[in-house]
């Protein structure tokens, strides 16, 4: 089949690479013509594992290629993906359709044949209904199905996620847009992955549905982190003790400095959105959401409770080990780091860092944060090491070196990668989360 993928970003460059390794001629369409160029000399405008590998070998076998021309992308395209942006809108909130319907009423006034619209960005309800209006609205004579499909790629591992997925979810209204779309996954039909088929406003919810659960996982378990360290608990004890329970489960009950990323804190404030425009408030979710934000300085607090309180921190220096929000990304949005190292400043302590992939992105975010080349050079000088994101490159510090550059041996474990006795056993003053 012929697919067309509108927007190269994250969910459109992976999508379209795994679309082509599975025998699909794919064409993948951004106005951004610097993006496109550099995906024509192989240059990829993210940073995920092995996707550099699979869009070289597919552009090699002819069967993925990159336009800046939409009416040219779409020709004889058989489902036309839209994965464009879906930021929240400044000043409410509210997740920003602007480019999806922009897409759309290009897509409509350049059909030049039946074709199945797909919406893989991430939309709230009833979006899908208006994509349709739009194409109906121009004029077009051809037969056009309106699709949901929301994506759940986790960053770092997305290739995997979409070769073997959880699941599939497709909401269809009609049966030309079922049969297209079985075409499309029907390399995940034989390799027997869950398809789910359900109305469109049910696919449009499931991804917020989804995401506002795992955040609230999250927000949950660093509530209880906060109330180990109270009662003396440790939190990856209570953490293993319930995530052994098959009703629960282990994933995402890390307990850290707070979610964030491109999805989770967009999503949850579109749902809120959505459910106050429908009179159906979610209280959880709202909750949720404010704990998360507030988490994320209290972190900043913790480090300079480490170093000895507010008065004793002012004119310090902290070496900040990784700022992008996950490990094996370039992602910087909503990265707690941020309002770590903001919260430091603001409490005149002075930041270095180190991130292995996130430096380009961080430095426009983070102006005032000094930037180095190595996780060593960071530490030089600092009187306290923070550990903000679990690179592995962080997972097996030299401590003896730590303890010749830093000026005080104090470590903060955001992450909880280290085990509390190992570290004070070398002589280190070690904080970490949710454990004494």
């Amino acid at each position: 089949m012929k697919i067309a993928m509108v927007g190269s970003g994250y969910v459109g460059l992976v999508s379209g690479a795994c679309f082509a390794d599975f025998g699909h001629d794919v064409v993948c369409i951004d106005k951004d013509q610097s993006k496109i160029d550099r995906l024509h000399d192989g240059v990829m405008p993210i940073y995920e594992p092995g996707l550099a590998a699979l869009v070289g070998s597919n552009v090699q076998a002819g069967r993925l290629s990159f336009t800046t021309d939409l009416a040219e992308g779409i020709r004889g395209a058989d489902a036309i993906f839209i994965a464009v942006g879906t930021p929240s809108r400044r000043g409410d909130g509210h997740a920003d359709l602007s480019f999806v319907y922009a897409v759309a009423r290009e897509v409509g006034e350049a059909l030049e044949g039946d074709a199945v619209v797909v919406t893989k960005s991430t939309v709230p309800v009833g979006t899908g209904d208006e994509v349709e209006r739009i194409l109906r609205d121009s004029g077009t004579p051809h037969r056009v199905a309106v699709v949901s499909n929301p994506e759940f790629l986790r960053e770092g591992a997305a290739i995997g996620d979409f070769k073997r997925p959880d699941r599939i979810v497709l909401g269809v209204e009609d049966d030309f847009g079922r049969e297209v779309m079985h075409e499309v996954y029907r390399p995940l039909f034989l390799n027997e992955s869950p398809i789910l088929f359900v109305s469109r406003r049910s696919a449009e919810l499931i991804k917020y549905a989804a995401n506002a659960f795992l955040a609230t996982k999250i927000t949950f378990i660093n509530e209880m982190a906060d109330l180990c360290e109270k009662v003396g608990g440790n939190v990856q004890d209570v953490a293993r003790g319930i995530g052994l329970d098959g009703r629960i489960g282990s994933k995402f009950l890390h307990a850290g400095p707070g979610y964030g990323g491109s999805c989770f804190p967009k999503d949850t404030l579109a749902l809120l959105k959505t459910a106050e425009d429908y009179d159906s408030p979610v209280r959880i979710v709202e909750a949720v959401v404010k704990v998360n934000e507030s988490r994320k300085r209290a972190m900043g607090r913790k480090v300079i409770e480490a170093l000895g309180g507010p008065e004793a921190a002012r004119g310090k220096r902290v070496a900040l080990l990784g700022l992008t929000f996950k490990p094996n990304t370039d992602d910087m949005r909503d990265s707690p780091a941020i309002a770590v190292a903001q919260t430091l400043e603001d409490a005149g302590v002075a930041v270095a860092a180190y991130d292995p992939e996130g430096m380009e992105q961080a430095r426009p975010l983070m102006p005032g944060v000094e930037m180095h080349k190595g996780t060593y050079e960071a530490i030089e000088g600092a009187d306290a090491v923070v550990i903000a994101t679990e690179w592995d490159a962080f997972r097996a510090l030299d401590f003896q070196r730590v303890r010749q550059l830093a000026k005080a041996p104090v470590l903060v474990d955001l992450r909880n990668i280290y085990k509390p006795d190992a570290v004070r056993a070398l002589g280190f003053s070690y904080s970490s989360v949710g454990r004494e």
